[in-house]
């Protein structure tokens, strides 16, 4: 049974704009063990479904699409974020 994740993108440490927050991604999970390639020692697996990376505007339309294609599925949302004011002259008290 193929398994994915539903996960919430946040706004990256290093962005200050909120462009892509809010979206939503799905992701599949691995279904078969890695192995290290004899030759090279790459990890690698023949679950090729790991490479897709799905975008969704909303967290409905992921659920829908893992429900019309008979996937299983768990929500990850975005932890909350705090954010934390301070003027310049509070470097300064």
């Amino acid at each position: 049974m193929t398994v994915a994740r539903i996960i919430e993108n946040s706004r990256k440490t290093t962005q200050s704009g909120r462009a892509k927050a809010g979206t939503w991604s799905l992701e599949f999970e691995r279904s078969q063990a890695q192995h290290h390639d004899p030759l090279m020692g790459w990890p690698g697996s023949g679950d090729t479904k790991t490479q897709v990376r799905l975008s969704f505007d909303t967290r409905d339309a992921a659920v829908a699409y893992c429900e019309k294609h008979g996937f299983e599925y768990h929500v990850i949302p975005a932890p909350p974020m705090a954010l934390k004011l301070q003027a310049y002259a509070d470097n300064f008290r």
